[in-house]
């Protein structure tokens, strides 16, 4: 690895801004505003669901906090580690690789649950269902030089909603 300090463009940063804007605003609403997103403005469709993925970071130890779009498959809550097409995996799914469970918070419930990764036939399955709620991941599929991971979500326990300060900056 390069010593070169990494820079982002001012489009990435406006888009990281967003994403702290809208976990800001869904922590702070208790999950009543956040949940539901219109996501026409990138190609997905007036209503899309997001929620909150609480993990561990894996070098930090710091408690990491990301809204991400979600389907429910089977009985499992689904979350596509797209991270827009990108050539390398999304943050939260490398400290995720590392615990046995999660916790996610949909609109005010949160929940601590285990996961997994859907393989074979049953992947396709669920990579096609999650283009149905999100058509850009097509597109994403088609650009990233690797295999976009699929996260399977499977409730264990309700938990107290997540707070505001509890995430990290």
């Amino acid at each position: 690895m390069s010593d070169e300090k990494v820079t982002i463009t001012e489009v990435e940063q406006a888009k990281f801004d967003w994403v702290r804007q809208h976990l800001a605003t869904y922590l702070s609403s208790g999950g009543t505003q956040g949940h539901i997103l219109d996501q026409r403005d990138v190609g997905g469709y007036n209503i899309s669901t997001t929620l909150i993925l609480k993990t561990i970071g894996r070098k930090s130890g710091a408690v990491r906090m990301v809204p991400l779009i979600y389907g429910q498959y089977g009985g499992e809550i689904v979350v596509v580690a797209s991270k827009g097409g990108a050539d390398i995996d999304p943050a939260w799914y490398g400290n995720i690789q590392g615990q046995d469970e999660v916790e996610f918070q949909i609109g005010p419930q949160a929940f601590r649950a285990s996961w997994r990764e859907p393989q074979g036939d049953e992947r396709e399955a669920v990579f096609a269902y999650m283009t149905g709620i999100f058509p850009p991941y097509i597109e994403y599929r088609k650009v990233a030089k690797r295999e976009i991971p699929l996260v399977m979500l499977k409730r264990i326990e309700e938990i107290p909603q997540f707070k505001p300060e509890d995430a990290t900056p």
